[in-house]
């Protein structure tokens, strides 16, 4: 097994810390002299992880940046933790995102057509509170109906690197 190096223990401190998401900048700007390059920190982050193997957590990428996260196959104990409800979501709020995520940018009304029914506003807004979503510019049509689109901090919730992680679906249209 190989000796942790300070840097790898100077990421390791900061990833466990930090309540977001690190990119490489960031944990770059960490050092005012001698600071490492991109591929000495995606080198730290390996080693880092390959000493993790056997542990139970893990040092992920999403869209944001780096996190220090559980391994998967935890939850049914960890779930156990939870002192309160897990947020349960709509059927309604559930079909919004996965259309706005599928089918980006996309526009309130466009969602509309898609579930047969109008959007209730306050799932958009709620979505844009989370920040899961963002108006990404206005559709060139009368009114100029705002374009809705993920944001990194959805993949980030969903543990995803880009929108091309989502899971595959059959469109039988």
């Amino acid at each position: 097994m190989s000796k942790i190096t300070n840097l790898e223990k100077i990421i390791e401190s900061a990833l466990l810390v930090s309540q977001t998401p690190l990119s490489l900048q960031d944990i770059a700007n960490l050092f005012e002299d001698d600071k490492p390059s991109k591929n000495q920190i995606k080198k730290s982050i390996e080693d880092l992880n390959n000493s993790y193997s056997k542990r139970s957590f893990e040092i992920a990428q999403v869209a944001s940046g780096y996190r220090i996260q559980v391994k998967i196959g935890y939850e049914k104990w960890l779930s156990k933790l939870e002192k309160h409800n897990t947020t349960r979501y709509s059927k309604a709020f559930l079909e919004t995102l996965v259309i706005i995520a599928y089918r980006q940018p996309v526009t309130r009304g466009d969602i509309e057509d898609i579930r047969g029914v109008s959007v209730n506003p306050q799932i958009i807004r709620n979505m844009v509170e989370f920040e899961w979503i963002k108006v990404v510019g206005h559709k060139e049509t009368p009114g100029r109906p705002e374009l809705l689109a993920t944001t990194k901090k959805f993949l980030d919730y969903f543990n995803m690197q880009s929108i091309k992680d989502l899971p595959r679906i059959d469109n039988n249209e």
